[in-house]
């Protein structure tokens, strides 16, 4: 699929912000005060700016109020609702840690929880779609999940949680890349059954759909050469998670060391997010014939 950056940006900067309101939420680190001050206001420009930033991909963002409603059935609207709930609930966190040097231990549980529910519900949007086989499995959420509690942790000061998360959602981003791989080929998509054609016999096309392209090729099809992803990848996963893992490793490590690691995990996370969704092969593209050179299924 065609890896907008809005979407890029909203996968990556909200999952840090919600992961970092998850251990905020659970009174980790303990914080009050302008300490405190500096804390919230990362973790809500994080968590807000990646939901803001993702309205610029819709249609008609006048009318993502209206993705509210249909809760019941759509897991955006979950999502929607999941977040705005967490960051009502952090925000009076928020306000007793600052200006009144208090905590209230369940709000503070019920907030995190939130946060969390909201990073779960985002995975999701992605996890349900049947048409996208590399995100339709169950190491979609995991991974999502995973990475970002690991981004939270770091941002939090966490050491020894950002050790484990880190050291789990490498692992993790690894699993969903082999298994992604091997997805497409699983699911048993053919052009028979893009076109619904599949009692028909084999099926080929005579001559393409379109002449030009159109919306469907532009925002459903994405091809990454072998060679490409392959680089992509070590760079994601060394700048994600080996890098950042190595850096707080470090005995005695200072803040300076700390600030490195983030960043180089901001910087993974955006190479992991732009191979997330130029991967993520819609079904859409076997009736166009557009299944050129990728790895594995994609």
């Amino acid at each position: 699929m065609h890896p907008a950056p809005s979407v890029i940006i909203f996968t990556t900067f909200s999952g840090l912000g919600f992961g970092l309101l998850v251990f905020l939420g659970l009174g980790l680190p303990p914080v009050t005060g302008w300490v405190a001050f500096v804390f919230f206001v990362i973790a809500f420009a994080l968590a807000v700016g990646g939901l803001l930033a993702s309205t610029f991909h819709l249609g008609h963002p006048e009318r993502a109020l209206k993705a509210f409603r249909q809760w019941r059935s759509s897991w955006l609207s979950r999502e929607g609702i999941a977040a705005v709930a967490a960051l009502i609930v952090m925000g009076i966190v928020a306000l007793l840690a600052v200006f009144f040097d208090s905590r209230i231990a369940a709000l503070g549980w019920i907030g995190a929880a939130l946060s969390l529910a909201t990073v779960v519900t985002t995975a999701m949007i992605y996890t349900q779609l049947k048409s996208v086989p590399r995100w339709h499995q169950a190491l979609t959420p995991l991974h999502l999940v995973s990475a970002s509690l690991a981004g939270g942790a770091l941002l939090a000061g966490q050491i020894t949680s950002a050790q484990i998360l880190l050291a789990l959602a490498g692992l993790i981003q690894i699993a969903h890349w082999a298994r992604g791989d091997r997805r497409f080929a699983e699911a048993g998509q053919s052009i028979a059954s893009a076109t619904g054609l599949s009692e028909a016999g084999r099926i080929r096309a005579f001559a393409p759909p379109h002449t030009g392209t159109n919306y469907l090729l532009r925002e459903m099809v994405h091809v990454v050469g072998r060679k490409h992803a392959q680089r992509l990848r070590i760079i994601a996963l060394g700048l994600g998670y080996a890098l950042p893992l190595g850096l707080i490793l470090v005995p005695g490590a200072s803040h300076g060391l700390g600030g490195l690691a983030v960043l180089s995990h901001l910087l993974g996370m955006l190479a992991s997010r732009w191979l997330f969704f130029a991967q993520a092969e819609h079904v859409v593209g076997l009736y166009y014939g557009a299944r050129g050179e990728r790895i594995g299924a994609c």
